[in-house]
């Protein structure tokens, strides 16, 4: 994959409609195959999340610059007939509102944990990916009591994670090169391009900005965690390998392909195949199960 191309993803992989929205709590569903679609007021915001399918709770995050369907469009409809799956959009992305202030991991993780908590769950098990994975790893860090176990596919933890390169891509990128299937995915759930641009910006302006990880942040999570990574993703295998190497309980899967291949994450996907579901590798289920 050329550097230009792990870039893009990373920074959109690694809110008007809220605003009028009322802040309403679903009954616990979980012998029903309903699909909820709310909004709960959380840390000042309002943020839209998706319940699917029944059974333990499952949390999933979605990478920068996406939302629901583009992370995990392909896999939903697989999770779902064995896990409760509570689909979130993050702050300034897709349907969620903004505050004044910039996004960052931590906010991000804060913001999970009490939609959390405002649902009723008092243990999940989460599944981020790129920048939501980062997300996870910071609710195993913060919000250690909600979480059961944390899958983090395609996590990028330190600068040094990555070529010097990437960060130099980072500083030039420009919201002409966002890919268009992001913006798509956006518009069609929030047809605001002003909203579009600025959660373009606060993405860019996290990657810029980049807040690395600590070795004693990592070293202090206790809670189960699968890391997973593609052999041409935006982290390097030697990044990725070190820090399971700082994680108490880690499983470590190095899989081919790149930035979320494993997932059919939109952008990885051909016209043909845009469609279709996705086979979960059997290693996220079996550490699910386990």
């Amino acid at each position: 994959m050329q550097l230009k191309s792990i870039a893009i993803f990373a920074l959109f992989a690694g809110t008007f409609y809220a605003c009028n929205q009322q802040n309403t709590q679903p009954e616990m569903r979980k012998n029903s195959t309903e699909i909820v679609k709310q909004y709960s007021v959380v840390n000042g915001i309002n943020m839209y999340y998706e319940i699917h399918g029944q059974g333990k709770p499952l949390v999933l995050i979605h990478g920068g610059g996406s939302t629901i369907e583009t992370s995990f469009g392909r896999i939903i409809p697989l999770l779902s007939p064995s896990w409760q799956l509570i689909c979130v959009e993050l702050q300034a992305h897709g349907r969620t509102g903004d505050r004044n202030k910039p996004i960052s991991f931590k906010q991000d993780a804060d913001d999970v944990a009490q939609l959390i908590r405002n649902l009723g769950y008092e243990k999940v098990d989460v599944f981020g990916f790129s920048n939501g994975a980062n997300t996870a790893l910071q609710m195993a860090i913060r919000h250690p009591e909600l979480c059961s176990k944390i899958i983090a596919g395609s996590s990028l933890l330190k600068k040094d994670g990555a070529f010097p390169q990437f960060w130099e891509f980072m500083k030039n990128g420009t919201f002409e090169q966002m890919p268009q299937a992001y913006k798509d995915a956006f518009l069609a759930v929030n047809p605001d391009v002003e909203k579009l641009q600025n959660m373009y910006q606060k993405c860019a302006d996290r990657m810029i900005n980049f807040e690395e990880f600590s070795d004693e942040e990592i070293k202090a999570i206790q809670v189960p965690v699968l890391l997973i990574n593609g052999e041409n993703d935006v982290a390097t295998t030697a990044h990725v390998s070190a820090m399971s190497k700082l994680i108490t309980d880690c499983q470590l899967e190095i899989v081919p392909g790149g930035h979320g291949a494993y997932l059919g994450e939109i952008t990885t996907l051909s016209p043909d195949t845009l469609t279709q579901t996705f086979p979960i590798p059997p290693f996220i289920e079996n550490f699910l199960r386990e």
